[in-house]
């Protein structure tokens, strides 16, 4: 199959493009993450995937819009339920522009992350799927996840240390209460 793969980040394509590829299916990648704050973090990891596209010749469809203040509009009223606004935004943009460019199929690096909910993704990515006329690739690379870090630190890659939200910045940081 020909796949489009949204990279949420370098670290978290190493394993999924490695399968991948490993399978013969054709992968491209896009870099759209509009919800990564603060914008010296998105560069940081928009520059590690075109690092880590040249390394491993990867072709990666780049959006370096900063849409920062549509992701806050559109969960500042319920944070807590961000994840599903994230990963509707990002996968239905992946779905979009693999529909338009006629690949077979469409999945996401977050698939990769032990720390994303697999069950909102890979239902969000099924019926984004159905209504772009698509597959949705659903694999679960979490098994790859001590391989993925192992090679991110090798290739000497920025290795972030959240998600990438100004929410998920604040759950690594900030002090929890010990209550």
């Amino acid at each position: 199959m020909r796949i489009l793969l949204h990279i949420c980040c370098a670290n978290c394509a190493i394993y999924p493009v490695s399968v991948l590829r490993d399978k013969n299916h054709t992968v491209d990648g896009v870099f759209y993450n509009h919800n990564i704050h603060p914008y010296q973090e998105f560069r940081k990891r928009l520059d590690a995937v075109r690092e880590y596209s040249r390394l491993v010749e990867l072709n990666v469809l780049i959006n370096e819009t900063y849409l920062l203040e549509e992701f806050l509009k559109n969960v500042a009223v319920d944070p807590a339920n961000r994840c599903n606004y994230c990963y509707l935004s990002r996968l239905e943009e992946t779905a979009r522009v693999a529909a338009e460019q006629e690949y077979d199929a469409f999945t996401t690096t977050l698939l990769y992350s032990r720390y994303q909910q697999h069950d909102a993704i890979r239902e969000t990515g099924e019926a984004l799927a159905q209504q772009y006329g698509l597959q949705f690739y659903y694999e679960d690379f979490r098994t790859g996840w001590q391989e993925g870090i192992r090679a991110s630190k090798s290739m000497g890659l920025y290795r972030q240390q959240y998600c990438g939200c100004i929410y998920s910045e604040k759950d690594r940081y900030y002090p929890r209460s010990k209550n």
